[in-house]
């Protein structure tokens, strides 16, 4: 974006504003659609489709033309206006990845539903808090996971997603199989359907907080109009042919955008459960995948297995990978370019408060900027802000990231506090990140002010599991850190103190928290301390705990 006013100049090189310390794109801007009432389902179908194939499942082959997913996407919106969902309401997709789920969310959108996701893998105990603090109306799931709603509301109906049409389970909550409802013709005169407006809730997609409490994450239907208009750009996808591989969950904002960008330009998903390196490269061998977007630990087993993968499958219709989730090294850049020369490595930064957007590398060239993110997004600013001034910094001085732009959320859903705190009045997302900005306006991630841990590109709050710990009658006190792993990023790690008197174990340790959380969120290395470093207000000293856990390495 560019300041309102023209007589403040811009540094062409860095982008940056002496006027009023803003960092503004070097990137061609996108023309945002002017009509505020317009969906995002609405933008997307109305686009100019140059592909046939939209979706593909790639254990089963099954797929969906364009035509069959419009078609799809009316049956199931006709369902839901039937059904009773009107704008605003909420509907809950527990689902592994799936050529569905982008229907489910298309259908809903239209409607001014709200969709909201959870992690498959979550504990029932877990998923019955998000549906407690969302209350969603309905839940698309599987038959394998319905047993994970029992401790949620027995009013929350259910409709199966399962593609193979089998007896359903007895269940009073199950109101309707998917395959039933693409079976009946859409009758467009009975649906009912209130204006939507840019500025309409789209997703309440679940982001953890350090404090330990889930937080909904509203985004607009403008923010995911934005996000596509990027994706689009990014990757030249109205020119050429392009296929993608969908290996990121769905439930998470990075694997989602990937579900409903890439309908907008007409261009083909191949879409896997769940990721397998196996399957994930038989289907770029069988379908001729050209692009595909993972997360470190995943490029890393590419890397270091490529001779043997390479002499397995036929990989040659790779042209591009983009990697998320943290920056990579120059080793990890030259070692793809030399063990895959015909691709080529970007990398995106973004926050499921930014609807996955943030800044990216475009080019190999880019990339080669070693231990940047990249240029900014499109249509996106930024301050690079001292954390405890609030003093706004220019080029190559490090301070928090601030983001402001059309793909920004609205807010935290019923959380006016924590809204407060990281959205200021005039839209800035405080990103928690530390960062700075160099003299060519590429980004660099320095440290991390929130204290989320990444595992697989699985985010954990540190807060929840100390929350969690904190209830064992042999514990008095703790602290979980990320614990560095080549092959998975970080795992939690707990520092114990415990009661006097207690022989608690290690293994005791870790087997309390994984009974009671999802499997990436267990604590997987524990180390025994007489007190927890903490400083004058009380706040967990973890650099202190995290350089005496690698000490020894």
């Amino acid at each position: 974006m560019a300041p309102n006013n023209s007589n403040q100049a811009i540094d062409p090189r860095s982008g940056f504003c002496e006027s009023n310390s803003i960092f503004y794109s070097k990137r061609k801007p996108t023309a945002h659609p002017p009509n505020p009432y317009l969906d995002v389902t609405t933008f997307i179908s109305s686009r100019a489709h140059h592909g046939k194939v939209a979706f593909v499942d790639a254990s089963t082959g099954r797929h969906l033309t364009f035509a069959d997913l419009w078609r799809a996407v009316d049956s199931v919106t006709t369902f839901l206006s039937d059904t009773g969902v009107r704008k605003g309401h909420i509907i809950l997709i527990l689902s592994p990845n799936s050529i569905f789920v982008p229907v489910v969310c298309l259908a809903a959108m239209s409607l001014g539903a709200v969709i909201t996701t959870a992690n498959p893998l979550n504990t029932a105990r877990e998923i019955a808090k998000q549906i407690a603090d969302s209350k969603p109306v309905l839940a698309f799931t599987t038959r394998q996971l319905v047993p994970k709603l029992s401790e949620s509301s027995n009013l929350l109906r259910i409709v199966l997603l399962d593609e193979q049409s089998k007896p359903v389970v007895e269940n009073p909550r199950i109101v309707a199989t998917l395959e039933e409802i693409l079976k009946k013709q859409p009758s467009g005169n009975r649906r009912v359907r209130d204006r939507v407006n840019q500025d309409d809730t789209a997703t309440l997609l679940y982001s953890s907080g350090t404090t330990g409490a889930s937080k909904g994450v509203e985004t607009s239907h403008k923010s995911f109009i934005a996000l596509a208009q990027i994706f689009i750009g990014r990757f030249g996808l109205d020119e050429g042919e392009h296929r993608f591989i969908c290996v990121v969950p769905m439930f998470h904002i990075y694997g989602l955008a990937y579900a409903l960008a890439l309908p907008a330009s007409g261009t083909t998903a191949v879409i896997l459960s769940k990721y397998d390196m196996h399957d994930m490269l038989s289907a770029i061998e069988k379908y001729r995948i050209t692009n595909i977007s993972i997360v470190p630990p995943i490029l890393v087993a590419l890397v270091n297995g490529a001779d043997e993968l390479r002499s397995r499958y036929d990989l040659s219709s790779l042209r591009t990978i983009s990697c998320g989730g943290a920056p990579l090294s120059k080793e990890v850049i030259e070692n793809v370019v030399e063990r895959y020369p015909t691709v080529t490595i970007l990398q995106a930064y973004g926050l499921t408060e930014s609807t996955a957007v943030g800044a990216s590398t475009n080019s190999l060239e880019e990339s080669r900027r070693y231990g940047t993110v990249g240029l900014l997004s499109p249509n996106m600013e930024v301050k690079i802000v001292e954390p405890k001034t609030g003093e706004a910094l220019s080029v190559n001085r490090t301070g928090e990231i601030w983001l402001r732009g059309p793909p920004i959320m609205k807010g935290y859903f019923g959380n006016a506090e924590a809204t407060a705190l990281t959205l200021d009045p005039e839209g800035w997302l405080k990103t928690g990140d530390l960062c700075y900005i160099d003299d060519d306006g590429f980004i660099f991630v320095v440290d991390r002010l929130k204290e989320l841990i990444k595992y697989k590109g699985y985010q954990v709050p540190p807060a929840e599991l100390e929350g969690l710990l904190l209830t064992h009658p042999e514990i008095s006190d703790c602290a979980v850190i990320p614990f560095p792993d080549k092959e998975v990023g970080q795992y939690p790690m707990a520092y114990v103190v415990r009661k006097a008197r207690s022989n608690l174990s290690e293994s005791a340790v870790m087997d309390f928290v994984a009974g009671q959380v999802a499997p990436y969120k267990r604590i997987r290395r524990v180390a025994f301390i007489a007190s927890i470093p903490k400083n004058q207000s009380g706040k967990i000293l973890r650099k202190d705990l995290v350089q005496l856990a690698t000490s020894k390495l």
